[in-house]
């Protein structure tokens, strides 16, 4: 029996299917090995058949393939303005915000104000009137 390596990198899973492949052993038995390995959860069969199938069809590369995902409606430009916008009034809402920027919706604007300019709530509503 040996150790179970449980984090592994997605293309090292892929690495030993295309390693086993080219060996010409079964989906089943790479999967087993897999199992035996990785654990049960590492990859299921179903996929494993689809990498040997892709594999035998001459790919060659374990990575993921690029893909082109819609791109981001936040721009450097809307980032600074809002970010100007706070600057100039620190007790802020996102509704406030809203009013200021009624083109960028509010999901939009909590984004740009909680990940990308790293703004943390620090004060709960109603504790600064106590």
């Amino acid at each position: 029996m040996c150790k179970i390596i449980e984090s592994s990198a997605p293309c090292e899973v892929r690495s030993v299917i295309r390693f086993l492949s080219a060996r010409n052993q079964s989906t089943a038995d790479i999967h087993r090995q897999i199992c035996e390995v990785y654990g049960a959860t590492a990859m299921c069969e179903g996929k494993v058949r689809k990498w040997v199938r892709d594999f035998k069809a001459s790919r060659d590369n374990v990575h993921d393939d690029s893909r082109s995902g819609r791109p981001s409606v936040i721009t450097d430009d809307m980032v600074a303005s809002v970010e100007a916008k706070i600057l100039e009034n620190r007790r802020f809402t996102i509704s406030t915000l809203s009013n200021d920027f009624p083109e960028v919706s509010r999901s939009v604007l909590y984004k740009i104000v909680s990940e990308k300019l790293n703004f943390k709530n620090c004060a709960p509503v109603g504790s600064l009137n106590s």
